[in-house]
């Protein structure tokens, strides 16, 4: 995120922010999941391949005997997704969307003839909870989060949270309807998520600052 605190600029086109060594840390992350999920304006918006980019950590995945990359989770209310697109397309990898009542037939038996799996949990919002309990016998143990703002804020609500890094990137995007790291209704001083810092690190020459935390207490 920016100094201050925002994901992406008022656009919502993906911004860029990282570095390119925090690319490499954030492609490293990655390769040591089990699964890599995004909300929906997320999945939508901006199609992410959500793969491992270097060949070499690809192929230690194989070595290992794991799928070449993390399987790609989407949690959408209405699954609209381009079936042309990235993150359908961009692989091997398993592919896996979380949607609602909201989602038509239609839509579904298409996303299914891509070879994606599709789960309906809720009429009109995911339920978190049951989707880790249905990851959870997928065989998944190792979930990165990568956003937006909005499913971010909801997996801190409900708890689900153990561990937080941020890249700081020397930027100021602005903007009231900028995204944050958390959106959603926020939380009240009583019920924020507490952190214990772990460790802070000048990241690359660009002044960029690494920061990893734990999460103490959520009330």
């Amino acid at each position: 995120m920016t100094a201050d605190g925002k994901i992406d600029s008022s656009l919502r086109q993906g911004a860029g922010i990282s570095s390119i060594p925090d690319k490499a840390r954030v492609d490293r992350l990655r390769a040591r999941m089990d699964a890599i999920l995004v909300g929906g304006r997320t999945l939508l918006d901006e199609d992410p391949r959500l793969t491992v980019k270097s060949l070499a950590l690809r192929e230690e995945r194989k070595a290992l005997g794991l799928p070449e990359n993390p399987a790609k989770v989407g949690v959408v209310s209405k699954a609209g997704l381009n079936l042309k697109g990235e993150f359908v397309t961009v692989g091997p990898a398993r592919r896996l969307v979380y949607t609602t009542s909201r989602t038509t037939p239609e839509l579904v038996a298409a996303l299914k003839e891509t070879g994606t799996e599709v789960f309906l949990l809720g009429e009109t919002h995911v339920d978190l909870p049951a989707l880790l309990d249905s990851l959870y016998s997928l065989g998944i143990r190792n979930l990165l989060v990568e956003g937006g703002g909005t499913i971010l804020a909801e997996f801190f609500r409900l708890g689900f949270v153990d561990e937080l890094t941020i890249y700081l990137a020397p930027k100021i995007f602005g903007g009231a309807t900028s995204p944050t790291l958390t959106d959603g209704k926020g939380f009240f001083p009583e019920q924020a998520p507490a952190l214990t810092l772990v460790s802070v690190e000048k990241y690359d020459a660009e002044g960029g600052v690494l920061l990893q935390y734990r999460i103490k207490q959520i009330n």
